[in-house]
C-alpha cells in the first residue's frame, strides 16, 4: 500500500540520471514523488517502475519546459491535480557543446529557457505556498562547471553559474522562513548527458565519473539536512577549491584542455 507520510516531492527532469535517482532518494523516505520530463513514453515507464519499486505514490507529468509558459502550466496542472509541494527539485537541464560562434541559436535559447528560465520560474510559483506554510525544500541542480568559465560549453556554464549565484542569493533571504535552499554541485557524472551534449569524448569524461546515486545520495542528505551547497566528490570539492586560488586565464585553459575531444587540437576544437 502506498505511503505519502513525508510529503510530495516535484523532481523535474526526473526520467533519467541524476533526476531518476534523486527520485529514489525521495521515494525511499516516504515522499510520494511527482516526476516531470518531456519524454511521455520514457516519463510513464520509470514512473511506473518506480511505484514497483518503492511503496510510495508516484505521478507523472510530461511537459516541456523550456517551452515558453512551460512552467506555469506545470504547476497549473499541480493545482488540478491538487497536489502541494513540499520539496521543489530543479534537476532539468541541457547543454550543448562547441564553439560559441558556430551555435545554434535556437538550441542555445531552448539551454537558457530551461537550465535558468524555468528553473526561476517555478521557484517562483511554488516558493510563497512553502513560505505560508514555514516550511519547505528546495534543490537546484547545478554544476562543478558553475565554478569556473567553460570554454566551448560557454552557455551552459554561465548558466550554472547564475544557479549557483540565484541559489545562495535565495538561501540567504529565505533565512529562518523554515524554507532551505541547497544547489547540487555535481562534477562529471554517468548519466547520458556527454552523449545528448556531443562531448562523450571529451577529456572530462575519459576519466573517472561518479555514479547518478552517489550523487543523489549527496544531494538528498544535503537537502533534508538543510545545507546551502554540496558538492559530491572528494576531488570535485578539492578543484573548486583549487580554482578560487589560480588566475583566472590559467583556469580557463585547463577547462578548455579538459572539454577539447581527446586528439583534438586547441584550435580546431571541432563543434556540434
Amino acid at each position: 500500500m502506498a505511503t505519502t507520510a513525508s510529503g510530495t516531492a516535484l523532481i523535474t527532469g526526473g526520467s533519467s540520471g541524476i533526476g531518476l535517482s534523486l527520485a529514489r532518494e525521495f521515494a525511499r523516505a516516504g515522499f510520494a514523488v511527482v516526476l516531470v520530463a518531456r519524454d511521455a513514453g520514457r516519463l510513464a515507464e520509470q514512473a511506473q517502475a518506480l511505484g514497483a519499486q518503492v511503496p510510495v505514490v508516484v505521478q507523472a507529468i510530461a511537459i516541456d519546459l523550456s517551452r515558453p509558459g512551460g512552467a506555469k502550466e506545470l504547476v497549473e496542472e499541480l493545482d488540478r491535480r491538487a497536489l502541494t509541494v513540499d520539496v521543489l527539485v530543479n534537476n532539468a537541464g541541457i547543454g550543448t557543446y562547441g564553439p560559441y560562434a558556430d551555435s545554434d541559436l535556437p538550441a542555445i535559447s531552448g539551454l537558457i529557457a530551461l537550465n535558468i528560465g524555468a528553473l526561476c520560474t517555478l521557484t517562483r510559483l511554488i516558493l510563497p505556498g512553502m513560505i505560508a506554510r514555514g516550511q519547505g525544500r528546495i534543490m537546484q541542480v547545478a554544476s562543478t562547471a558553475a565554478f569556473q568559465p567553460g570554454p566551448l560549453m560557454a552557455v551552459y556554464s554561465a548558466t550554472k553559474a547564475f544557479v549557483l549565484s540565484f541559489s545562495e542569493a535565495l538561501a540567504d533571504e529565505l533565512g529562518g522562513s523554515g524554507v532551505t535552499v541547497t544547489c547540487l554541485c555535481p562534477g562529471a557524472t554517468r548519466t547520458g548527458f556527454a552523449e545528448r551534449a556531443g562531448m562523450s569524448t571529451s577529456r572530462l569524461f575519459q576519466g573517472a565519473l561518479m555514479d547518478s546515486d552517489a550523487v543523489a545520495r549527496a544531494g538528498f542528505k544535503a537537502c533534508m539536512a538543510g545545507r546551502h551547497l554540496v558538492i559530491p566528490g572528494v576531488m570535485n570539492h578539492l578543484l573548486t577549491l583549487v580554482v578560487r586560488f589560480t588566475p583566472r586565464r590559467i583556469v580557463t585553459r585547463v577547462v578548455r584542455f579538459m572539454l577539447e575531444q581527446v586528439g583534438a587540437s586547441a584550435g580546431r576544437t571541432p563543434g556540434v
